[in-house]
């Protein structure tokens, strides 16, 4: 059997203020022919579809306009798709109906039975291979909210919820798989040991709660397909267990990622290879500085004069260092610009007054700190000490229900 594993489109985001939709159509139009190519018998699409939970309509659009080009190219292809963080459930899950007639699985949430149990049925989905026969059950995973874990007899841990969950989804995958059949698992989550990109990730570790173990997934599945980080990483140093990364750079702290989708390959019951496929990068992004303006102003000077279309321009990110405010620094960036082949998005300035050197610490911009860390600021200036672990925890929770577009109940 084999399959692709791909995750984080984040389709709808923009860089800065400026949209990024033709990167996204590129890539797609790039993933058809890569399934076209490959031939595989599923797509794992493991969250942060979407880059908000209401996004635009041409991000909708973009989506479902990929999902029936792929079953038109390849009608018993299966697609899995999994609500991240970023992405309303309901939304996700809105078409399910529709899109099962496209052999495409939408899973946003977890529901429970009225017996208190969670409805484990729909979370674990059949597979088919190449001959049609079953060759493996999926454990689809959504992002776990707190609402959607804790109560019941996990009470208010939700640690304990999601090892319930997770527990409990492995115990009936396992009864319900014949010999030779495979246990992939599909999850959106952010695991310990993984490698994360301040810039674009959004935290999902509930106040001082660490990451999930790696040990959630037994040996008994052969693959894990991780969504949420942006960087292509194994996981605890196991060949089964990957985050594929996203497939176009999210920040220019991602500007040197490789990104990818993953090819995986079982045999029977187990794991045979898991090959990255490289997504071509449709528009660059390039970064100057941190440097003195006359300096970044002859960078400026020495780009390429433009021969690109608007859209396929590169992303500018400029890091200026400054003696005193400047105004007028943006005009003078892009007038020197003006003909370039690059759009300037950022521009990051620091300032070294006060007698400290050029090298010296300068202060963050507020696009630098995450709420987390204002709240504790806040904290500080409003109580004069730190804030609690308790009040921290209260705080992120809050954080994910107005994330999610959920109604608190407190």
């Amino acid at each position: 059997m084999r399959l692709i594993h791909t995750a984080d489109w984040h389709l709808g985001q923009s860089l800065h203020g400026q949209e990024r939709d033709h990167e996204h159509g590129r890539f797609l139009a790039w993933l058809l022919e890569c399934l076209q190519r490959e031939r595989p018998d599923a797509l794992l699409i493991a969250g942060d579809i979407f880059d908000s939970v209401n996004p635009q309509l041409k991000a909708q659009e973009r989506l479902y306009d990929f999902i029936v080009e792929a079953h038109q190219r390849l009608p018993a292809l299966h697609i899995v798709m999994i609500a991240g963080n970023h992405d309303s459930g309901g939304r996700i899950e809105l078409p399910a109906p529709l899109m099962k007639r496209l052999n495409t699985h939408a899973i946003g949430r977890i529901a429970w039975l009225q017996s208190g149990q969670p409805d484990l049925e729909r979370l674990l989905l059949p597979l088919p291979g190449s001959d049609g026969e079953i060759a493996a059950w999926c454990l689809a995973l959504p992002f776990l909210r707190p609402a959607e874990v804790t109560g019941r007899q996990a009470g208010s841990d939700y640690m304990q919820g999601i090892r319930q969950l997770h527990e409990a989804l492995i115990a009936y995958a396992e009864a319900r798989r014949q010999p030779g059949q495979a246990l992939i698992a599909i999850s959106h989550a952010h695991l310990a040991g993984g490698s994360v990109s301040e810039e674009s990730e959004r935290n999902i570790v509930i106040g001082n709660a660490e990451a999930l173990p790696a040990g959630l997934f037994p040996e008994s599945i052969a693959y894990v397909a991780l969504g949420h980080l942006h960087k292509p990483q194994r996981v605890a140093g196991q060949q089964r267990i990957h985050y594929s990364g996203s497939p176009l750079p999210l920040s220019f702290a991602e500007i040197d990622y490789r990104h990818q989708v993953l090819l995986v390959t079982l045999q029977g019951e187990r794991l045979e290879s898991v090959e990255p496929l490289p997504v071509p990068r449709s528009v660059d992004l390039l970064r100057l500085g941190p440097a003195a303006l006359e300096a970044i102003l002859e960078q400026l000077a020495a780009l390429p004069d433009a021969d690109l279309l608007l859209d396929q321009r590169p992303w500018l990110e400029v890091r200026v260092r400054l003696d005193e405010p400047r105004p007028d620094l943006r005009q003078r960036l892009e007038a020197a610009l003006e003909g370039k082949a690059a759009r300037l998005v950022r521009i990051a300035s620091s300032y070294h007054g006060n007698g400290e050197s050029q090298d010296g610490p300068s202060l963050p911009g507020l696009e630098q700190i995450n709420p987390e860390q204002l709240f504790r600021r806040a904290w500080q200036e409003n109580f004069g000490q730190e804030a609690d672990e308790q009040a921290i925890a209260d705080f992120a929770s809050l954080l994910l229900q107005v994330q999610s577009n959920e109604p608190s109940d407190q």
